[in-house]
Parts: structure tokens; C-alpha cells; sequence
């Protein structure tokens, strides 16, 4: 990410732990508290800027080996070009990076910016872990 300027506040912690100015957990705790755009799925009778439905279909894709990876991004701006490739996923939210995590599926990757030099990609493990560092919440 040294190449490009970060656009955000994601962004500039993404390239603060690349140059090594953050160590590994100092980043997992100050991403849980950023927003990144989450895209969903557009319900099939909208009426424009509202969503009817209470659940959203978040974009979750599978690698290679059939690992499932949820998908988010920095900016709405950062999505366009990927969610092209998917259709139906023109719209999103913004909404906490913990909001994200406490409700990820098990064994689930995430990627924020997919394919962009100002991203990161988090394993099912390394989720885990943000999922460690999150408060315990009343269940």
C-alpha cells in the first residue's frame, strides 16, 4: 500500500501495520472499531434508498479450496469495480468491522478490498482471533 495514498481511516491503519508501525494486535483492535461498506443482496421490489427485508444478504464468496470468505470494503467507492462482477450486490451498508465479526459464520474468511493493493485479507483463524479480542456480549 506504499504506492498509493489511503483514502480513509481503514486505509491508513492498513498502511501503518504493512510499514510496520502497528504490531499485529494493536491493528485488530483499532480495525473493530472502524466502519467498512458491507454490499448485500438488492431485494427484487425496492423502492429506491429503502430495503424492506430486516436481514441482509451479505456478498460471501468461496476460493479455490471452498473456503467461504465474507466481503467488505474500505469505501462504497472501493466496491464498485468488484461488485460488478456480481449482480445484484449494488447496494450496501456501513457498519462496524465488530458488528461484522461477532456475526460471522465459523471457518469463514473476510476480505476487505479483494484484489486491491489497499486491502487485507483475514483468514478463518486470524477472524477468530478479532472475534477474541471483541467484549463479551450478553447473549
Amino acid at each position: 500500500m506504499t504506492s498509493i495514498a489511503a483514502r480513509n481511516e481503514v486505509e491508513r491503519l492498513f498502511s501503518e501495520m504493512e510499514q510496520g508501525n502497528l504490531d499485529p494486535e494493536t491493528f485488530a483492535r483499532q480495525l473493530l472499531d472502524h466502519q467498512v461498506f458491507m454490499p448485500i443482496k438488492d431485494e427484487k421490489h425496492q423502492i429506491a434508498g429503502f430495503q424492506l427485508s430486516t436481514k441482509a444478504d451479505p456478498l460471501v464468496i468461496e476460493d479455490e479450496e471452498g473456503n467461504r470468505i465474507f466481503i467488505a470494503f474500505s469505501s462504497p467507492e472501493r466496491a464498485k469495480e468488484f461488485t460488478a462482477e456480481f449482480p445484484g450486490y449494488s447496494g450496501g451498508l456501513l457498519t462496524e468491522v465488530s458488528w461484522i465479526v461477532q456475526r460471522m459464520g465459523a471457518d469463514m474468511g473476510l476480505s476487505i478490498n479483494p484484489g486491491q493493493e489497499s486491502g487485507f485479507d483475514f483468514d478463518a483463524d486470524m477472524v477468530s482471533m478479532l472475534a477474541s479480542l471483541l467484549p463479551e456480549q450478553d447473549q
